[in-house]
C-alpha cells in the first residue's frame, strides 16, 4: 500500500466525536425530578416511571422520534375520485409514539387516580418529551379536556371512558366502536389570535337530542390542533354571546361530520404533529356549559395545556442539558475534555441550576391539581398556572441556544433529523406561544391576584425557606406587598418573574442540595448573575452541582 493510499485513509478516521446519548433509563439519571417527586409525592410508587424511563431513552423510541419529524402528516382532502375526505397520513412512527403515550397514561388516566394521579402524570409527561414532544399535542389536549367538558354532562358520560382507556386507536369511524379517544381544540380565527372575542364562527340552533342543545357551526379556525382527534371543544358565537362547543369529527350516526381541513400549518419546529387551518360548513355541535360563558369553560382546558407547557419546557430543558454534558464529557478541546474547562463548567452548572429550578416549579404546580379540595392548593394553582408558563416557557429558548453552543456547529445540524438538539431548539418557541403567549399570562396573572387572599399563599409557600438566604429574605419580604396591591399591567411580567424566582428558590431549599439552593438564590436573586448563562460566581459549587445533573 503506498503512502498516499495511507495518508487518504487517515483523513477518514474519525475521533474526538461524542457517542450518542442512547441506551439510558431517562428517569435513573435525571436526580432533579427525583427529587421533587419525593417532595411532591413522597408515597408515591414510581415503578411505572422507572420502567417508562427506560423506554423513553431506547434506542428504539429514538428512532420512532426522528421519523416521526423528519417524516411530517400529509393532508389528503380527497380521494382519487374526487371526494372529499379530509384525512391527515402519518409515517408509521407517528402511531408508534401515541401508542406508547397512551398506554404510559398521558391522557386521561389522572382523573381516575385516587392520589397522586396529576404528579405522577406529570413526570411522566415530562420523562416522555425528552425522546419526542410535538406528538404530546393531542395526548395534551386529551388529558385536559377531562376539566372542561363535564360542562355537558351526557357528552361526559359517552366520552369519558375512551378518554381515560389506556388505548389509542387512529381508526377515523364513530366513538363507540373505538378502543381509546383523543380530543383537540379550536379556540383562535385569523383576526382575532389571542382575542378569541374577536371570533366570527356562527352557532345556530338546530334542536335537541340526548347530548343536549345542538347547533349548526359555520366559520373557521386559523389553528385547530391535531385535526384526526376524534372531537374538539371550539367557540363560537351564539346570539347570547360567545360560547363553547363539542364537535366531532365522525357524528354518532356515522356520517362524517363538515369539518374541512384547508392546510396543515408549516411549523418552525412541532413537525411530527399536524396543526391546522379548518372551515366549518354547517358542522354539528353541542353545547358545552353555559351560552355566552365559552371562554371561562374553554379556560378550564386551557389551564391544563398550560400546566403541560410548563412540563414540557421542562422535559426538554433536561433532554438539551444530558446532550451537553455527555458530549462535553467525551469531547476533547485544548487539550483536556471541554467538561474539564472552567469556562464550560460555569455554562453546564448555570444550565443544570436553570433545569432543576424548572422542574422544581412544574411538578409543585401538578402537586396543586390533586389536591385541589384544599384551599390554599387551590389558590396556588390558579397563581402558579400563569407565572410557571411565563417564566419557565420564557427560558426555554435562551436555554437551548446555550445548550446547543456547547455542541458548536454539532449541534447546529440536524442531519435526517439525528439532530437531536436541533429539533429541540425549534421546539422551544412553541410552548412560550401556544395556549397564550407572555403577554397572556402576565395578564392571567393580574386575574389570579383577585381569586383570593394571594399575598397570604405567597407568605406560607416561601415560609419553609425563610431565613435560608438573604436575598431569598428580601425577595419574600416585598413580594405580598407588591401582589396585596396588584401590580399594573406595565409591571405585570415582572412580578410574574419575581413570584417565580422566589417559588423556585423555596422549592429547591427543600428539595435540591444546597450547592444547588445557594448557587440559585447568588445568581438569580442577589444580582450575582450576567446577561448569559456561564456567569455564575467563583464560589459556587461547580463539582457538586455538574455531577448531579450527569445523565
Amino acid at each position: 500500500m503506498s503512502i498516499t493510499t495511507l495518508q487518504y485513509l487517515n483523513t477518514h478516521t474519525v475521533f474526538n466525536q461524542a457517542e450518542p446519548l442512547v441506551g439510558r433509563n431517562l428517569l435513573t439519571g435525571n436526580r432533579a425530578l427525583q427529587s421533587a417527586l419525593k417532595f411532591n409525592a413522597p408515597a408515591l410508587d414510581t415503578a411505572s416511571l422507572h420502567a417508562l424511563g427506560a423506554q423513553m431513552g431506547s434506542a428504539e423510541m429514538q428512532t420512532h422520534a426522528r421519523l416521526a419529524n423528519v417524516h411530517p402528516p400529509v393532508l389528503h382532502s380527497h380521494d382519487r375520485t374526487g371526494r372529499r375526505v379530509d384525512q391527515v397520513e402519518f409515517h408509521p412512527s407517528y402511531h408508534a409514539l401515541m401508542t406508547a403515550a397512551a398506554q404510559a397514561g398521558l391522557h386521561g388516566t389522572p382523573w381516575t387516580e385516587e392520589a397522586h394521579g396529576h404528579t405522577r402524570r406529570a413526570a411522566a409527561f415530562m420523562l416522555f418529551t425528552e425522546a419526542e414532544p410535538s406528538i404530546l399535542c393531542p395526548i395534551s389536549m386529551t388529558y385536559a379536556v377531562m376539566a372542561a367538558l363535564p360542562g355537558n354532562a351526557a357528552i361526559f358520560k359517552d366520552w369519558a371512558p375512551g378518554l381515560t382507556a389506556r388505548a389509542y386507536d387512529p381508526a377515523f369511524k364513530p366513538f363507540s366502536q373505538k378502543a381509546g379517544l383523543t380530543m383537540g381544540m379550536g379556540m383562535t380565527e385569523k383576526q382575532g389570535g389571542s382575542d378569541v372575542r374577536a371570533n366570527t364562527t356562527q352557532a345556530f340552533p338546530d334542536g335537541q337530542d340526548a347530548w343536549g342543545q345542538r347547533y349548526t357551526l359555520v366559520g373557521h379556525k386559523w389553528f385547530f390542533s391535531a385535526p384526526m382527534c376524534d372531537a374538539f371543544l371550539v367557540l363560537a358565537q351564539t346570539p347570547a354571546g360567545l360560547s363553547c362547543f363539542f364537535i366531532p369529527r365522525v357524528l354518532p350516526d356515522g356520517s362524517t361530520n363538515a369539518i374541512r381541513i384547508q392546510r396543515l400549518k408549516d411549523k418552525l419546529g412541532n413537525k411530527a404533529n399536524a396543526s391546522s387551518e379548518v372551515e366549518f360548513l354547517n358542522a354539528t355541535a353541542w353545547l358545552v356549559g353555559e351560552e355566552a360563558r365559552g371562554v371561562p369553560q374553554i379556560l378550564e382546558m386551557g389551564t391544563m395545556t398550560r400546566l403541560d407547557c410548563a412540563l414540557g419546557t421542562s422535559g426538554l430543558m433536561r433532554q438539551a442539558l444530558s446532550i451537553a454534558l455527555h458530549h462535553t464529557a467525551q469531547r476533547q478541546a485544548f487539550g483536556k475534555r471541554l467538561i474539564e474547562q472552567p469556562l464550560m463548567r460555569n455554562v453546564l452548572a448555570d444550565l443544570a441550576i436553570e433545569s432543576e429550578a424548572a422542574c422544581a416549579l412544574s411538578m409543585r404546580l401538578a402537586r396543586s391539581f390533586d389536591h385541589k379540595n384544599d384551599a390554599h392548593e387551590l389558590l396556588m394553582g390558579r397563581l402558579l398556572t400563569p407565572i410557571a408558563k411565563f417564566w419557565i416557557c420564557k427560558r426555554g429558548a435562551a436555554f437551548a441556544q446555550e445548550a446547543m453552543e456547547c455542541l458548536g456547529g454539532n449541534g447546529y445540524v440536524e442531519e435526517g433529523g439525528e439532530g437531536t438538539m436541533a429539533r429541540i431548539y425549534r421546539e422551544m418557541p412553541l410552548n412560550s406561544i401556544w395556549e397564550g403567549a407572555g403577554n397572556i399570562m402576565a395578564l392571567d396573572l393580574l386575574r389570579a391576584l383577585r381569586k383570593g387572599d394571594v399575598a397570604a399563599a405567597l407568605v406560607r409557600e416561601l415560609a419553609p425557606a425563610q431565613g435560608a438566604h438573604p436575598a431569598l429574605d428580601r425577595l419574600a419580604t416585598a413580594l405580598p406587598s407588591r401582589v396585596e396591591h396588584m401590580a399594573t399591567e406595565m409591571e405585570a411580567r415582572r412580578l410574574a418573574q419575581d413570584v417565580a424566582l422566589a417559588v423556585q428558590a423555596a422549592l429547591l431549599f427543600q428539595s435540591a442540595p444546597a450547592a444547588v439552593f445557594t448557587a440559585f438564590c447568588d445568581s438569580r436573586l442577589a444580582g450575582n448573575w450576567g446577561h448569559t448563562f456561564g456567569t455564575l460566581g467563583a464560589a459556587v459549587d461547580f463539582d457538586s452541582i455538574i455531577e448531579r445533573a450527569m445523565p
